[in-house]
Order: C-alpha cells, then structure tokens, then sequence
C-alpha cells in the first residue's frame, strides 16, 4: 500500500503524490482579524437660554350676588308659625314674637321678603408670563485626531 501525501497547490487545486519516500509538508493558512479603536474630541456644544417676561393681561366677568332684604310689617295674631316659603325668586322667612296678652297668640310680626340680585364685575388684571428661548452652537474639536491603535 502506498501512502498518499499532500503536495503544494497547484493553479488547478491539490495534487496528490504516490511516492512514499518523499513527503511535502502544506502551509495551512488562517486569517486573523485585528481591530482598532480610537478615540476622539467630539463636537463641542454651546448650549445657552434666554429668558423674557412679557405681561399679559387676563380679562374675566366675575359674578356675585348680593342679598336685598326687605322687611315688611304684618301685625297679625297666627295660631302657628308660618313655614318658610318661595314666591318667584324672593324667599320669604316669617319672623315670630310671642306677645303678652291675658292670652297668648302668636302674632305674625312680619315677614322678611330675601332676593337675589346678580352682580357683574368686569377684572382686568396684570399676569406676568415667561418664555425660554435655547440656541445651541456646535464646534470642532479643539485638539487634532488621534491615530488608530491596533489591539489583539
């Protein structure tokens, strides 16, 4: 039996000698991968704000109410208290005294008559209001790159 050996490649690929005797040794090639890393300046950044006031004014109706009481003389003995009561938009709160008589009787003193009358103001009041306003500048490095360095 004769041993095979692997000879250098040729153009056309592997050849494969018969001879025993003499014996050819391939190179096995690989490839090795080599990365760099640098570093740099990056840009620079000018980052600046300004702030500005401007007053701006607010206008609004506010709306109240005030209470219109009227008193109303009534005079007249009741054999109860009247309830409270509404007539239309006025609310009428019976006022009673006991009086002192060889008998006694309620005496519907008066009545007091209440509304609501609307008040409409008009407010114009100062608001002071703010803003920021942001500009941002870019720069280049101030020192030159560097040169990449290889690392294993």
């Amino acid at each position: 039996m004769h041993a095979r050996a692997l000879t250098r490649p040729s153009p056309r690929g592997l050849a494969l000698a018969e001879d025993s005797s003499s014996s050819e040794t391939t190179p096995v090639f690989e490839e090795r991968l080599r990365v760099a890393k640098a570093e740099r300046d990056a840009d620079r950044v000018t980052i600046r704000t300004i702030v500005s006031e401007r007053t701006e004014y607010a206008d609004l109706e506010l709306k109240s109410s005030d209470l219109i009481v009227e008193r109303i003389a009534i005079n007249r003995v009741v054999d109860a208290s009247p309830s409270v009561r509404q007539e239309g938009d006025t609310v009428i709160v019976p006022v009673i005294e006991e009086i002192m008589v060889v008998e006694r009787r309620l005496l519907l003193k008066e009545e007091l008559r209440v509304r609501q009358q609307p008040i409409v103001q008009h407010v114009r009041e100062p608001v002071v209001l703010r803003s920021e306003e942001v500009s941002v500048n870019r720069h280049p490095p101030l020192t030159p790159q560097p040169e990449p360095q290889e690392k294993l």
